[in-house]
């Protein structure tokens, strides 16, 4: 259950002002349909972090438990800078496919590939090797992305300009700083992750 709620939580702070959530904003207000515009994200977040939690989980059962410690203080201290980087992605830099995938099919088809490499990814791999918790995490960081996106698909330009995002982004780096010294603390006493 630990597993499931730091990687919801966590997830869901470090998506708000992220280029995925643009693109959610972007898509609800280029086809006004929320409802597959929310399938088409949790389809793509899902296959997504299946991925990245499938090689977390890999790297966890892989790699010498104190090269795991390291890794995964590694991970969440550079999380921690990153997410204080602020995302600049407009609507110009969006190339969606054209009518032929539908709302759905563009949906998944543009949210799968900016989410290729993103912090949210790169997070649940670290989840991942840390937890070693498959289903937990990826599972906590569908919700964590779903949480975060979905009142903007509904909402667009009057949540989204409300949201403090340096307030939360600088709550996120905090929580991803205790997690990396937690994650240190066992490194440096050798204890196993989990």
């Amino acid at each position: 259950m630990q597993a499931f709620l730091v990687s919801a939580g966590v997830v869901a702070l470090a998506e708000m002002g992220d280029k995925t959530q643009i693109l959610s904003l972007i898509l609800a207000a280029r086809y006004r349909k929320p409802v597959p515009i929310i399938l088409g994200v949790f389809t793509a977040t899902l296959a997504n972090h299946a991925a990245a939690g499938g090689i977390g989980t890999w790297l966890g059962s892989v790699l010498d438990p104190s090269l795991l410690n390291w890794f995964v203080v590694a991970s969440f201290i550079l999380m921690a800078g990153w997410i204080l980087w602020p995302d600049k992605f407009g609507e110009e830099q969006v190339s969606l496919p054209k009518r032929a995938l539908g709302v759905f099919g563009t949906t998944v088809f543009a949210f799968f590939l900016a989410e290729m490499g993103d912090k949210t990814q790169v997070v649940t791999v670290a989840l991942a090797a840390r937890f070693h918790d498959f289903i937990g995490v990826v599972s906590g960081t569908t919700l964590g992305m779903m949480l975060a996106n979905i009142p903007v698909i509904y909402l667009g330009n009057r949540f989204a300009n409300r949201i403090p995002t340096m307030t939360v982004h600088i709550v996120a780096a905090v929580i991803f700083v205790v997690l990396g010294g937690l994650a240190l603390r066992n490194a440096l006493t050798g204890a196993p992750l989990g």
